[in-house]
């Protein structure tokens, strides 16, 4: 285990050789874009090198070290970016312990590199940091302000997580995750905010916050970066956003659906693929919106957004333009694939919330189509029983709902594990809802073969892979339906 000299904790200047310790990440191969587009010569190590973070990397000619060693350091780098998954007790992070070479964090890194000369807009909260920020990204590309960004999502419209623009804004997504092994607290700290969204605030990541107040402890710090003559964006109808929302120094807009808010929305209406709404301001109306995704959180995304630009004194009429141009995040609602008139869609919700919210706004779209939810719990925190009684009430707009058993966590004791056959009966017997747990992904597909039918409705909910269910479902119906 290493204790890195904090006072390498820095960047110097004419740096120009920039190695990356956890290049593979989805993040971390993005910020590798950047800096080589900016002009580092960049190289860098990993322990999982295969596609398709390895294809994206070998096709901007970024050298890869498959496996972590302090020789991945030799000849030593100006400066070294150390990612999250990297460890105190990583070989190639105790090598550079016996270097004086500088290094950062992913976080510090971006704010240097990009934040820094721009003006900075911050999307934080427990849900809809992705959809939100490339909501915005889009649409101030879309009103010709180029901006730079980096989002943990692929963004339709660029096929791509980041970009580096012209523009003076940097959209980032603000996550209170923290940083790296040695700097315990969150990404968003680091990141400038000039003006802020927080979409929510609920307990989350388990294995990093002790409890909710330690997640408002995070966001409250957040809310105290925006200088006084800043703005915050906060949903007002969530009492914890609320709360801390108020202790903030800047001007702050509330979003919601209740009267009295500086923003609010009304009439959303589902209609041939799109959401349209009525957005207000100050309870006067405002315009009438459109965005190509279904659900009311998704409109309470864009009335985020709306905000925003509104605030950067763009016109109601290009916000409308902007919102409608947004075809999506991959991984969020995202169509797979249709096979024998059986669609089967991938999302990425896993909390509690999430899954109900997308649940609701995929029924909302489909009308009376069979859904039918596959749920993969797979997150630290969904894996744990903290949240067992909370997914009873998710599925509700679900006509058939089957669970993954999850994977057991390291040092976990069992009763403190998250039990999806538990959830399956309870399901059953105080929902009355068609719903069974199976131990394995291919149980869950040979289960789906034998009753789903031509207009089904499947939705893959999991934050990871999911042993490829996706594909390996479409060539399944494909070959024997």
């Amino acid at each position: 285990m290493i204790e890195l000299d904090s006072s390498l904790n820095k960047c110097i200047p004419n740096a120009r050789h920039i190695h990356i310790m956890g290049i593979c990440g989805t993040g971390m191969a993005a910020l590798a874009g950047m800096l080589q587009q900016k002009g580092f010569h960049i190289t860098g190590s990993d322990s999982h090198v295969y596609p398709p973070m390895s294809d994206f990397l070998s096709r901007l000619n970024i050298t890869v070290m498959d496996g972590y060693h302090p020789d991945n350091l030799r000849p030593a780098p100006d400066l070294v970016i150390v990612g999250n998954v990297i460890t105190a007790k990583n070989p190639e992070a105790c090598g550079l312990g016996q270097t004086t070479i500088p290094y950062l964090s992913f976080p510090q890194a971006l704010s240097h590199f990009f934040i820094s000369d721009r003006t900075s807009l911050v999307v934080a909260g427990t849900h809809g940091k992705t959809t939100t920020c490339s909501l915005l990204a889009t649409a101030l590309h879309s009103c010709g302000l180029d901006p730079t960004f980096m989002i943990g999502g692929i963004v339709r419209e660029f096929n791509s997580n980041f970009r580096l623009g012209n523009g003076p804004y940097f959209v980032a997504e603000g996550d209170e995750y923290d940083t790296a092994f040695f700097d315990k607290e969150s990404k968003f700290l680091h990141y400038q905010p000039r003006i802020g969204v927080i979409t929510s605030i609920e307990f989350d990541h388990a294995d990093i916050f002790k409890d909710l107040a330690a997640i408002k402890k995070a966001f409250l710090k957040f809310v105290r970066l925006i200088p006084e003559d800043g703005l915050l964006i906060a949903n007002f109808d969530d009492p914890n956003v609320v709360e801390i929302a108020k202790k903030a120094s800047c001007k702050i807009e509330g979003y919601g659906q209740t009267d009295n808010l500086t923003w609010s929305l009304k009439n959303i209406k589902p209609s041939g693929g799109q959401t349209h709404f009525t957005v207000f301001h100050e309870d006067q109306p405002y315009g009438e919106m459109s965005v190509r995704l279904p659900g009311r959180h998704n409109c309470m995304n864009s009335l985020a957004v709306t905000a925003v630009m509104h605030h950067l004194g763009i016109q109601a009429g290009s916000i409308q333009q902007g919102l409608s141009s947004f075809s999506g995040v991959k991984r969020r609602q995202e169509i797979r694939g249709i096979e024998k008139g059986i669609t089967v869609i991938d999302d990425f919700a896993h909390h509690p919330t999430a899954v109900k919210e997308t649940v609701q706004a995929l029924k909302d779209a489909y009308g009376d189509r069979r859904l039918i939810i596959v749920f993969e719990p797979r997150t630290n925190s969904s894996r744990r029983a903290i949240f067992q009684k909370k997914y009873t009430d998710s599925f509700d707009f679900a006509d058939i709902v089957l669970l993954r058993e999850p994977v057991p966590l390291k040092n976990i004791a069992p009763d403190e594990m998250f039990s999806s056959q538990k959830l399956a009966d309870d399901l059953k017997n105080i929902k009355d809802l068609d719903a069974a747990a199976f131990d394995d992904t291919d149980q869950i597909i040979d289960r789906l073969m034998s009753f789903i039918q031509p207009g089904d409705i499947i939705a893959i909910l999991s934050n990871g892979g999911f042993d490829d269910i996706h594909n390996r479902l479409l060539q399944r119906i494909k070959e024997t339906m």
